[in-house]
């Protein structure tokens, strides 16, 4: 697998483009100022009553409504909620979309269960930064990046992922690497990823060792600790170098015991519910799923929200985190870079 660097990638191929960035959330306002800052002709498409108006000119931001960025740029970059897309793209984008420009993506979902089908002759591409938006641009204005996948999906140009590179360059992957992709896989592996071991598997797995703790009698305090607290410690180590790193780092006790238990926890049944999940996500099951609930009003995904922020683990966690002032100035840093 190839990885490109800056030396691979030249801003000559956005330098006279007109760039659309829609959405100044986590990942739009970074892609948006890095390529600012980077020497790019760049516009911030929102809603006239958008919040972020303000703020994005505050930074020094040309911002229009979504329809008249998309009737001005070259390249459209669409940095909005996955299940606000389409509808957007069908009232504001679409008819802007005119041959010769380009589409981008920072993530496939749209274009890969075919909720926007781009005519055939533009540019579709995809620059996905493997981190959160407060990332791309703190690790932009310390001088580094983070990693980037790139994918084209339609290429009537010949040059499609040159831009892609380019785009790559301008917010800071190319120091980082870049890795290029197809929509199909970065979209399904994202999804997994995200459901089975991220944001779904390590929170259940949080919640259940909480609960079994608190469940025999130990303090909240110290099942948080073990439970919750120390797993950033263990996640920054795997990080670093990996499973060997991690085990090199703690005491022969915790590797010895994490060895020979952890496999009682994530078991071929665990194994076997992932397949289920990888094949629902294959499959289509799973956007369909996630669009039907949100356009019905998402009643079911507010219960799950509910039900989450209720949990015993969130309530004495935020009174832990309280006590810990260094991750408060963190937090308070990190919204002002958001």
């Amino acid at each position: 697998m190839k990885v490109y660097y800056d030396g691979d990638a030249s801003l000559d191929f956005l330098k006279d483009k007109k760039i659309a960035v829609l959405g100044f959330g986590s990942q739009g306002h970074a892609h948006a100022l890095n390529l600012k800052e980077s020497g790019m002709n760049v516009c911030v498409g929102l809603r006239q009553s958008s919040a972020r108006w303000e703020k994005a000119e505050a930074l020094g931001l040309h911002v229009k409504t979504v329809s008249d960025a998309s009737a001005w740029a070259d390249v459209i970059m669409l940095l909005l909620p996955d299940q606000n897309q389409k509808d957007i793209y069908d009232d504001d984008i679409v008819q802007h979309v005119t041959s010769g420009k380009t589409l981008a993506f920072g993530h496939g979902f749209n274009i890969h269960y075919k909720q926007i089908v781009p005519p055939a002759d533009v540019n579709v591409m995809m620059i996905a930064p493997k981190g959160p938006g407060h990332l791309v641009r703190r690790t932009f204005t310390e001088g580094s990046g983070v990693p980037c996948l790139i994918a084209v999906y339609q290429d009537p140009s010949g040059s499609t992922k040159d831009l892609a590179l380019a785009w790559a360059k301008g917010i800071g992957g190319a120091r980082a690497g870049v890795i290029e992709t197809n929509f199909k896989n970065e979209t399904e592996t994202d999804l997994f990823g995200e459901q089975a071991v991220l944001c779904g598997g390590s929170a259940e797995l949080i919640k259940a060792g909480f609960e079994t703790l608190t469940e025999a009698g130990y303090p909240p305090e110290l099942a948080y600790f073990e439970c919750m607290h120390e797993m950033k410690l263990i996640v920054d180590l795997y990080y670093e170098g990996g499973l060997s790193r991690m085990n090199y780092s703690v005491s022969d006790t915790a590797e010895y015991g994490g060895m020979t238990r952890g496999p009682r926890i994530i078991t071929q049944e665990s194994k076997n519910e992932m397949k289920k999940i990888l094949a629902e996500i294959q499959s289509g099951q799973f956007a369909n799923e996630w669009l039907a609930e949100y356009r019905s009003g998402g009643t079911e995904f507010a219960k799950l929200r509910k039900s989450n922020t209720e949990h015993a683990i969130e309530t004495v966690g935020a009174k832990l985190r309280g006590m810990m002032s260094w991750l408060f100035n963190q937090n308070k840093k990190e919204e002002v870079d958001a």
